[in-house]
């Protein structure tokens, strides 16, 4: 037999490698997808059942094409499920180079099996061949018709399926707002001081919203109860203590590497009121709402305190601390 009796055995082992490739060096281009939605759908079982049944009296051609598509679709989440009990569990490098082993091993199987089979199956693609697997000449006009609509459907599925991966929806949009004690994890936050003593947490924004934004914040220095008799949350005093913004451009969420920040700052702040006290972080997107005029710098008697009954209700994104300032 010559080498071009494997030419779908050698493309796909080819192909294959070619997406190693993409994947590698080219990771947003269009061609990756394509390749992909193949790599996943449709090579694996065209190899598994091409090295099961290499003789062409075996199966037909549109049993072998059914077969192909059904068994990647049985056989990719196999790999999957095994991939999930090894160190290196279902993540994007380690499925890409077990279906490329898969159909490189099941490939070659699949080119031995053929060299050594009676009367083998070899494809050829012509418009001939199409019809006489139809049975085309001997169909009825109803027959042909639903043929021709069968087809006019696979073709509009596979290319409505190609849109959808080459133009995925957006994923979920958020923002990442967090607190961090001083060496950087989220313990040991500064929550017993005295007044005037300095302290330092590291305040952190990651954008997550499909777009640039502008993001502002304002620290408030908070002193209040709550009424369980009545549910109403009383504040007595309410400082702003120092506001700033920052503006970010949209982050991709990265699952496979290691989580890494966007925008951190060393924060440090003073007390000099003793008591029990809640710092709180107020976060707004784009626009940051008039504040009022305090009242001898005592916002607490005013309408700014919607501001941290929102907080707590949800209706802000924002963080708090909860710090007992003592005499020295």
């Amino acid at each position: 037999m010559k080498s071009k009796d494997y030419w779908d055995l050698i493309t796909i082992i080819a192909l294959s490698l070619l997406l190693d490739l993409l994947i590698a060096f080219y990771p947003d281009s269009l061609l990756r997808k394509a390749l992909g939605l193949a790599f996943v759908l449709f090579f694996p079982g065209y190899v598994f059942i091409t090295a099961l049944f290499p003789e062409k009296k075996e199966l037909d051609n549109l049993e072998r094409l059914a077969l192909s598509f059904g068994l990647s679709i049985a056989i990719v989440p196999l790999i999957g499920l095994g991939l999930n009990y090894t160190p290196w569990g279902i993540r994007l490098i380690p499925i890409l180079v077990s279906l490329t082993v898969f159909n490189l091993i099941f490939a070659v199987a699949a080119i031995y099996r053929r060299a050594n089979a009676v009367d083998p199956w070899i494809p050829r693609i012509s418009i001939e061949k199409l019809k006489e697997e139809l049975e085309w000449e001997k169909s009825s006009k109803l027959d042909k018709a639903l043929t021709v609509i069968l087809i006019i459907a696979i073709i509009s599925s596979i290319a409505t399926l190609g849109y959808v991966i080459t133009h995925p929806k957006p994923g979920e949009k958020f923002t990442e707002f967090y607190i961090l004690g001083p060496g950087g994890k989220a313990a040991d936050y500064p929550t017993d001081l005295f007044v005037g003593e300095k302290a330092r947490v590291i305040l952190g924004i990651a954008n997550h919203e499909y777009r640039n934004v502008t993001y502002h914040v304002e620290v408030w220095l908070v002193n209040l109860t709550y009424d369980f008799e009545t549910n109403e949350t009383i504040i007595y005093n309410m400082y702003i203590v120092d506001y700033f913004n920052v503006t970010l451009p949209h982050k991709p969420v990265d699952i496979e590497g290691n989580w890494t920040p966007q925008w951190e700052t060393n924060y440090t702040f003073t007390i000099n009121r003793p008591g029990k006290w809640q710092l709180w972080f107020l976060l707004f997107k784009d626009e940051r709402p008039p504040l009022p005029g305090p009242i001898k710098g005592d916002y607490a008697q005013t309408n700014a305190t919607q501001r941290i009954l929102d907080a707590i209700e949800g209706k802000i994104q924002s963080l708090k601390l909860n710090i007992e300032v003592r005499e020295i």
